[in-house]
């Protein structure tokens, strides 16, 4: 008989039954949804979003610690890209976080990307809701930092944290018009590096012309392999989390939550085969095929 990972077990943390879950979830089990319905939990989201290179699993595993010093217990869902072939991570989270795998207030889960094109599945949305039913005091969603999942980030977590390096002094105005509407802390990891101060200093200008009456972004600099600024990061992470469920915002990430689960199911029903014998047909009838002609008719038709 199949081990069923009921939701008292999920909430006593047991283990076993967390991970069925997760791969329920990741799988669309036929009893994943009616599981999914009975969860709750009011811990933390932090996303960790940024370019690669710019140590956010040593951040991550610096940060983690820090909380399980204070006897915190941390779960951590490490996106990694997908294998074109099967979908599995090519990351491993025991290379990434050597620190953290067998520590008792730790939890990793490497979750493939599953080919979406932002970076993030959305299947995440329902791990995460296992984890907080687990229940963990933070949920940290580490993303591969490329491409738009930097921004859908910003649709998962409670607290978006971007890294960045000294080096990206040169790229100021892309996170000025981009990044910078989704993240809620700053961080310039690898601070001791030439050139850290200057590009701290302009990051607090921009975070600062759009401070709002409750949050101004602020800018930390951190050393993760020694610990520095960790603290302070900390700090502002738990600051950040008082008062981001009384904003509007929240209201609108947990609508846009709703909506890519609602899409989700919808895509389900699409008849994926009749669209490619219209395709087929049409390619055989003229020769080329308009899509925006077959979606329209598709659309007229059911």
């Amino acid at each position: 008989m199949e081990f069923q990972p009921t939701p008292a077990l999920i909430a006593s943390g047991n283990e076993k039954a967390i991970a069925r879950a997760i791969s329920w979830v990741e799988n669309q089990h036929p009893k994943a949804q009616d599981l999914l319905t009975q969860l709750s939990g009011n811990s933390v989201v932090v996303g960790v979003t940024g370019p690669p290179g710019a140590g956010k699993s040593s951040l991550v595993n610096a940060l983690v610690l820090h909380w399980s010093a204070l006897g915190k217990k941390t779960a951590i869902v490490a996106v990694d890209p997908s294998s074109p072939f099967n979908f599995g991570s090519l990351l491993g989270d025991r290379l990434r976080m050597p620190g953290l795998f067998l520590h008792e207030n730790v939890y990793i889960r490497s979750v493939s990307a599953r080919g979406s094109l932002g970076g993030l599945s959305t299947a995440i949305i329902e791990i995460i809701d296992v984890l907080k039913h687990a229940p963990f005091d933070f949920i940290v969603v580490e993303t591969v930092g490329v491409g738009q999942s930097e921004i859908e980030i910003a649709g998962i977590a409670d607290t978006t944290v971007v890294v960045s390096v000294p080096e990206s002094g040169d790229d100021v105005q892309t996170l000025k018009s981009g990044i910078m509407e989704i993240a809620d802390v700053f961080v310039v990891n690898k601070s001791d590096r030439d050139g850290a101060e200057t590009f701290a200093n302009h990051l607090r200008q921009l975070a600062h012309s759009t401070a709002t009456d409750s949050w101004e972004k602020p800018v930390i600099g951190t050393v993760a392999t020694s610990g520095q600024g960790i603290q302070e990061l900390s700090d502002s992470i738990f600051k950040h989390s008082q008062i981001a469920t009384k904003q509007q915002r929240y209201v609108q990430l947990q609508t846009e939550k709703v909506i890519k689960l609602i899409q989700r199911e919808q895509l389900k029903k699409i008849p994926a085969e009749e669209i490619a014998d219209l395709i087929r047909k049409e390619l055989l009838e003229t020769g080329t095929c308009n899509i925006h002609r077959i979606a329209q008719y598709y659309q007229r038709n059911t």
